[in-house]
């Protein structure tokens, strides 16, 4: 295939790929918004981390921040999509070549990666001095609806598109791989911004709460504009002492447990 060639096929995939993971966003944010937000918002009230709602001023902002990330991602598909004819990357595409064994350890690796390439980036984008350029746009929203799962700056947009040739360069994944941990990657994403607890009272007090992040870990995030670094993990805000003081005590609220019902 001649450059020209591979130029073309990448240029196609841009729009492809920034509508393709359009619909996905938009059905999965939106789906959020309108069951927790709307349907069922009387329902869940005492499962509303944040009692105040989201302005339509800033989820309007969020959207449009959002759809602009959505471009960033579709130009950097395109650039994936050149380097794989390109024979950059590692992707196979024959599923036989490495088994399903390797195929489904793939989706739980990439998972792995991705939270520790998220959670030092994220710290990183904290740091005063890189704050304002990389991270401020997103942390406009203090109290995110779904929509913000991808309110991004542009630079921040690129970061988090960085995943794809971190993994893409230099681990075998077969495409299909790759789409099962971008559905987990979004949906977590905006579970994370939904803005409703709906993990039980109990959770964060088991040991599936140690390892697992709630809504409530990233909405404090948000609410704080410090602790809280993790993505889908909590263990390397465990481990870098991270969590917020008062996590356990802020998820006890937002379930509508009473200081009583603790001691």
């Amino acid at each position: 295939m001649t450059l020209p060639e591979k130029l073309w096929i990448a240029l196609i995939a841009i729009p492809g790929a920034s509508i393709e993971r359009g619909i996905l966003y938009f059905s999965l944010a939106g789906g959020a918004w309108l069951v927790l937000h709307v349907l069922l918002a009387r329902l869940l009230a005492g499962r509303k981390i944040n009692p105040q709602r989201a302005t339509w001023g800033q989820m309007s902002r969020e959207v449009l921040y959002s759809t602009r990330s959505l471009v960033i991602y579709g130009l950097v598909t395109g650039f994936m999509v050149l380097a794989f004819f390109s024979g950059w990357t590692r992707i196979y595409t024959r599923f036989d070549q490495y088994g399903w064994t390797y195929f489904f350890v793939t989706i739980g690796l990439i998972i792995l990666i991705h939270d520790t390439y998220f959670y030092w980036t994220h710290r990183l984008m904290h740091h005063p001095r890189l704050f304002r350029l990389f991270h401020r746009t997103h942390h406009l929203s203090t109290n995110p609806s779904p929509w913000a799962a991808y309110s991004f700056s542009p630079l921040e947009a690129l970061v988090q598109a960085g995943i794809a040739p971190l993994v893409l360069f230099t681990l075998p994944v077969h495409p299909l791989a790759f789409t099962v941990f971008m559905v987990w990657q979004i949906s977590f994403n905006v579970l994370g911004h939904c803005g409703y607890e709906m993990f039980p009272r109990w959770f964060v007090r088991s040991w599936c709460g140690k390892v697992l992040n709630t809504a409530t870990h990233h909405a404090q995030h948000h609410e704080t504009n410090r602790a809280n670094f993790s993505l889908y993990f909590n263990w390397w805000d465990r481990l870098m002492g991270t969590n917020h003081a008062h996590y356990e005590e802020r998820f006890s609220q937002a379930v509508g447990e009473s200081a009583k019902q603790l001691h």
